[in-house]
């Protein structure tokens, strides 16, 4: 019985194979999902035949494409930065290429490109300017969108958490005790959604200090679609 509840199948949509795996459950609707490893997921109420199913990702085909395109967007995960002409950066979740100029003293972004001042000592103080942008960026971003999400939090009386921003290994984020939220510098190169999303779950350790039901249920109240931002984070961070 499990075989006919469980299909991997595909369509064809212009040059494009579509593969998606295919769930039967008991729902009223179906559901597809583009998950960040690029697998396409598709749960349909049992009664729905296959064919009728194949129309519906069809019509969806386009978004499906475009949700595949922006997962594809981080891959290789650790790709390992040399800093020369044309190469690819991330900012606020979109790719930019370098430029390099003579004529600045400082990174810039110009027309969809990062402008790089040309400099003597090569990839090393290159890296070392880019990281000085991103941080800069970082910290005019971060305090926006704490001021946002600060705004909108649910619970009055509270003190809003000082800001530091620093490298991080393996975390996106954290909430000290004395009150400090720290955010990771290389969350600037994610989406802003992401970012709200790091910032709205490490306020909510300001009610809830551990991750119990609660406290999922006060970060589901403030932003239902979370585990969205979360399955995208959770691709970049190695």
């Amino acid at each position: 019985m499990l075989e006919n509840l469980i299909q991997i199948r595909s369509i064809e949509y212009g040059n494009d194979n579509l593969a998606y795996r295919l769930l039967f459950c008991d729902r009223g609707t179906l559901e597809i999902a583009v998950h960040p490893d690029k697998s396409v997921v598709v749960k349909s109420p049992y009664d729905t035949p296959n064919e009728k199913i194949d129309i519906i990702v069809r019509k969806r085909a386009r978004w499906i494409i475009r949700q595949i395109r922006f997962f594809e967007k981080f891959e290789p995960r650790s790709l390992p930065r040399t800093y020369v002409t044309g190469e690819s950066h991330l900012y606020l979740g979109r790719n930019y290429r370098l430029s390099f100029i003579d004529d600045i003293n400082a990174v810039k972004l110009i027309r969809g490109r990062l402008i790089v001042p040309k400099t003597n000592n090569g990839f090393k103080e290159t890296q070392s300017l880019m990281n000085v942008w991103y941080r800069e960026k970082a910290k005019k971003t971060f305090n926006v969108i704490l001021e946002e999400v600060w705004r909108k939090f649910p619970y009055k009386g509270l003190t809003k958490p000082s800001l530091s921003i620093r490298v991080l290994q393996k975390r996106w984020g954290s909430l000290s005790k004395a009150g400090t939220l720290t955010l990771n510098v290389d969350l600037i190169k994610t989406p802003k959604d992401c970012i709200e999303y790091v910032i709205v779950h490490e306020l909510c350790h300001l009610i809830h200090y551990d991750h119990s039901s609660d406290f999922y249920g006060l970060l589901e109240g403030i932003m239902p679609e979370w585990k969205k931002q979360k399955n995208k984070l959770e691709m970049l961070l190695v």
